[in-house]
């Protein structure tokens, strides 16, 4: 008990006197949570770059324009011909190009059936996706009006014609999300991929610290899991606040909707946070390098945000990509979290999901072995020392 102790004591000493550390575990997580929630308080995108490009410049093409104009998600750039709207859309100056076609009037009369052209720049997913919609539901009010006197020249009835254009009224409506606000959608699994990369930091700077300051035998000297065990004890605690804090500022400061309790999410946030410490335990041990420590983590954990399946379904992904989704603990945890938040599933769907994280377990073997081989080859060169002064 009394090592245990002092490890602690030793370990918050360490804490103190490391500015880089203290950072980790107080302000940049802030300051952090705070610029995504910022790039995220708008809410629904708006106002959006638009290219038209008006080939027939007529009352019917100059209406549609004005439609896509009044979508707030759109803001129409007039462009005169094809290829300087392309240039623009390389050039990320616009998301999404339309391209109006001659005499769209005249095709539609004489059913021609003309082609509106409508491309978005798939590199930004989201914003494509939404524009695209948009534009084509806009297209659609705008057109509604000529194909109806279409119908009536053809001598149809105005309320047949009417039921022919829109036989169906249908309404979409998000089940877990009735605005379509991005905050309830993106901002969680942001900031949950954003929390994975901190504590992945804070936990491979305080073992780097063992190496920088070259304490590793006297590390060693308390025993390997009085060691490992006293950084966890420590370090664990304090990301978990990190997590609560995260969960404060989504599911109470914000008011997004919470069918689960805060309970639950502490918990799988725990046991997330026990993997990752698992993963870069075995990578410390494994590689014994500050720099490439860091570096394989990082490279580890970087995609974390689209391996969680939020934004692109991660059975379309390549094998590899699912081999290495799976590696990451935010992967696991992120289907706790949409269960838990939009379904409010009890505890017993919570732990059975849990088991999910079988697999880190077998990192623990692999860690006993890693560390004692690192322990024996120190021990040894101090010995040699010793024995050659």
């Amino acid at each position: 008990m009394l090592a245990m102790t002092s490890l602690i004591k030793r370990e918050l000493k360490a804490l103190w006197n490391d500015p880089w550390q203290l950072a980790l575990i107080s302000y940049i997580p802030l300051l952090g949570i705070f610029c995504i929630w910022w790039l995220f308080s708008a809410a629904l995108p708006r106002h959006l770059p638009v290219a038209v490009v008006d080939m027939d410049n007529t009352s019917l093409s100059r209406s549609l324009t004005r439609r896509i104009e009044a979508n707030p998600a759109a803001r129409v750039l007039s462009y005169s011909d094809l290829a300087s709207a392309k240039r623009a859309m390389l050039q990320a100056d616009v998301y999404a190009m339309v391209v109006i076609p001659q005499s769209i009037r005249r095709d539609m009369l004489t059913g021609r059936q003309p082609g509106i052209d409508i491309r978005y720049n798939s590199q930004f997913l989201l914003v494509g996706k939404l524009l695209s919609s948009q534009i084509q539901q806009s297209l659609a009010d705008g057109l509604r009006d000529v194909a109806r006197q279409k119908q009536l020249s053809m001598g149809i009835p105005k309320v047949q014609a009417e039921l022919q254009m829109q036989p169906l009224q249908t309404q979409v409506t998000a089940l877990y999300n009735h605005n379509s606000n991005y905050v309830v959608f993106l901002l969680p699994p942001v900031l949950i991929a954003l929390g994975q990369l901190m504590a992945m930091l804070i936990f491979a700077n305080s073992l780097n610290r063992e190496l920088r300051q070259n304490t590793m035998r006297d590390w060693f000297s308390h025993g390997i899991w009085r060691g490992i065990g006293v950084k966890a004890i420590v370090y664990v605690p304090l990301v978990v606040m990190q997590g609560r804090l995260i969960l404060a500022l989504l599911y109470q400061f914000l008011g997004l909707p919470l069918a689960g309790t805060f309970g639950q999410l502490l918990v799988a946030q725990l046991v997330m946070l026990v993997a990752i410490w698992l993963l870069v335990v075995a990578i410390f041990f494994l590689l014994q390098d500050c720099a490439r420590v860091i570096s394989f983590c990082s490279a580890l954990f970087a995609p974390a945000f689209p391996f969680m399946g939020i934004t692109f379904p991660t059975h379309d992904m390549p094998m590899l990509a699912q081999w290495w989704r799976k590696l990451m603990p935010s992967s696991h945890y992120i289907d706790s979290h949409i269960g838990l938040v939009s379904y409010g599933q009890a505890w017993p769907q919570l732990f059975e999901q849990l088991t999910d994280y079988w697999g880190y377990s077998l990192l623990i073997p692999l860690i006993i072995v890693l560390a004692i081989k690192v322990r024996d080859g120190i021990f040894a060169d101090q010995n040699a020392l010793a024995g050659g002064v």
